[in-house]
């Protein structure tokens, strides 16, 4: 029997080839990124073979963005969206301004109406959702404050993309474009708002859905969560958190007209105040990358291989604006507000692409006839080519951090990663000066307890982390810190690997302590490296790679419940019958 499936087989046709592609490019040394792009242009319909669902894949990939977005929130406090405010919203309006006047200024030269123009800039403008945050999660910046103020300028752009979405039908009208029953707002429609009219509902309605958000769901979020596990159910529990994030998303863009991805961010915030909230993240990990490899599959769908040759110039003048364009603007912008060149460069380079709300303004520009199709097939070239050039543009950053670190007068005092004066960057990692002592790598849950006990003991040792808000307590301790990703060669050569003694990796990310111990093993075949898993997996691939030993949180638990339970038994032995 014959069955017409086009869900399972565009999940399957995704998937299967992403990770094809996906392990290609690692093998390659690219980001697997790139991989899932093309698989997306293999399926597409601008390629011969099969073709799947676009319309399936895309609305998958919306899954996706609600799942991320909402891990984000478990990690992302309402205290540090506040603590960001300063730059994260001047600064997200003032570079929306700049690109959508770039996009505006190379709509008129193509002949473009006024309001093609500002479609088309406002399409430029505002970066990937996804994009940003797997740039951010693969680099360890999420805890840090460059991290923070990227996650922030994110949500900025998101909220003035749903004004944006909102006055684009009003906007219309005013062109004279056929906007028929393409209202974005019913009650504007049959209220009769003008443009100000709408603008001032749409702004009404996304502060009752924070407002409710902060107050009802703060309370009743946590306590449905709190309430499945007391049940002992892992699968209920799993299924509460899926729930919590889809139905919230999807409520808010129904009722609020807020977007699918702002609405399960802030369900995630305000779960973040639970105790539950890492368990949460934990439970819909998995998902949240299966769903995030269907995005870039759909958007490689969208991609036609040939309109790069069709329309080489305006490619190329839409690329510069997206990837020159707004990172100067937004590099300027950064510096302005007196933050180190660092984090300058890197808000700057995960801003240099445009994603999923680039493709719905560039659909219903279409719709209302404010945006002509060259315009959209202008603006998806530019979104496939940018995303696939970002982590270029990353690796690109990064030597031209390396390369300004080592300039004179960098500053070598421990409060130079935090200069103010925008001509300086945060300082480089500075060498130590101690031999026969310990590294320590991360101070999180388990390397401060670690730490702790170094510290009693008078032993000479040192930690390296990249999380900014505990570089701020650790230096307040007087603790020897590196700053930086220890994963990078640069940094562990600042710890004197040839002339430590100890090597103790306290980070949870299995791959990067396998880094880490393969380049300290051949660093110094005689150093003593003690790392931490999570799985016999993990526990094999960190000893494979010379690790001396490797604690598994799990193992360890059952030894101690062992140990103490034979210790009772032996101080009360129990009767024999």
């Amino acid at each position: 029997m014959q069955h017409d499936t086009p869900l399972i087989a565009t999940i399957v046709a995704g998937l299967g080839l992403a990770f094809v592609f996906g392990a290609v490019a690692q093998r390659l040394r690219i980001p697997p990124l790139v991989g899932y792009l093309l698989a997306g242009v293999v399926v597409g319909p601008f390629t011969p073979g099969y073709v799947a669902d676009q319309g399936l894949a895309t609305e998958l990939a919306e899954i996706g963005v609600i799942l991320l977005m909402f891990g984000v929130g478990l990690h992302f406090s309402l205290n540090d969206l506040l603590s960001v405010r300063a730059i994260a919203l001047p600064g997200a309006v003032v570079q929306i301004i700049v690109a959508s006047l770039m996009g505006l200024g190379l709509a008129l030269l193509m002949g473009w109406t006024i309001g093609a123009g500002l479609v088309f800039g406002l399409a430029l403008s505002v970066a990937s959702t996804v994009v940003l945050l797997r740039a951010m999660q693969e680099r360890r910046l999420m805890e840090t404050e460059r991290g923070r103020i990227a996650v922030g300028w994110l949500i900025v752009e998101d909220l003035a993309m749903v004004l944006a979405l909102v006055l684009l039908p009003a906007l219309a009208g005013v062109q004279g474009a056929n906007s028929n029953n393409l209202i974005a707002d019913p009650l504007a429609s049959w209220l009769g708002m003008g443009l100000g009219g709408v603008l001032a509902l749409t702004v009404a309605k996304v502060g009752v859905f924070v407002g409710i958000m902060l107050i009802v769901g703060r309370r009743v979020i946590p306590w449905i969560l709190h309430y499945i596990a007391h049940t002992g159910s892992r699968e209920l529990f799993r299924l509460a958190v899926l729930a919590i994030a889809l139905t919230v998303a999807f409520g808010s863009a129904k009722l609020f007209g807020v977007s699918l991805a702002l609405g399960a961010f802030f369900a995630g915030m305000i779960l973040s105040e639970s105790a539950l909230s890492q368990r949460a993240a934990h439970e819909t990990l998995p998902l949240r990358d299966a769903f995030a490899v269907l995005f870039f599959v759909s958007v490689g769908m969208l991609f036609d291989p040939a309109s790069v040759l069709r329309e080489p110039w305006p490619l190329l003048a839409t690329l510069f604006i997206i990837i020159v364009g707004k990172s100067v603007a937004a590099f300027l912008i950064v510096l302005a507000f007196r933050h180190p060149v660092g984090t300058a460069l890197t808000i700057s380079a995960s801003l240099a692409q445009i994603g999923e709300f680039s493709f719905i303004l560039a659909e219903l520009g279409v719709k209302l006839n404010l945006l002509p199709t060259a315009g959209r097939d202008l603006i998806l070239a530019g979104a496939i080519l940018s995303i696939m050039l970002n982590p270029l543009i990353f690796a690109a950053v990064d030597w031209l951090s390396r390369r300004l670190e080592r300039l004179p007068d960098r500053g070598s005092d421990a409060t130079a990663a935090q200069v103010t004066t925008p001509a300086k960057l945060s300082a480089a990692p500075e060498a130590t000066r101690l031999t026969g002592h310990t590294i320590l790598v991360g101070h999180g849950r388990v390397g401060s307890i670690v730490a702790d006990a170094l510290n009693k003991s008078s032993q000479p040792f040192l930690i390296i982390e990249d999380a900014d808000n505990v570089i701020a307590k650790l230096r307040e301790g007087n603790f020897e810190t590196i700053v930086g990703n220890a994963a990078r060669s640069d940094v562990l050569k600042s710890a004197n690997l040839g002339g430590a003694r100890y090597l103790l990796i306290a980070i949870p990310e299995a791959f990067e302590a396998g880094q880490i111990v393969q380049q300290a093993r051949a660093a110094n075949p005689g150093i003593q490296i003690i790392a931490r898993a999570h799985s016999d997996a993990e526990v094999e691939h960190l000893r494979s790679l010379g690790a001396n030993l490797i604690i598994m949180g799990e193992r360890e638990i059952a030894l101690g419940i062992i140990h103490n339970l034979f210790e009772w038994q032996a101080r009360s032995p129990v009767l024999q019958a």
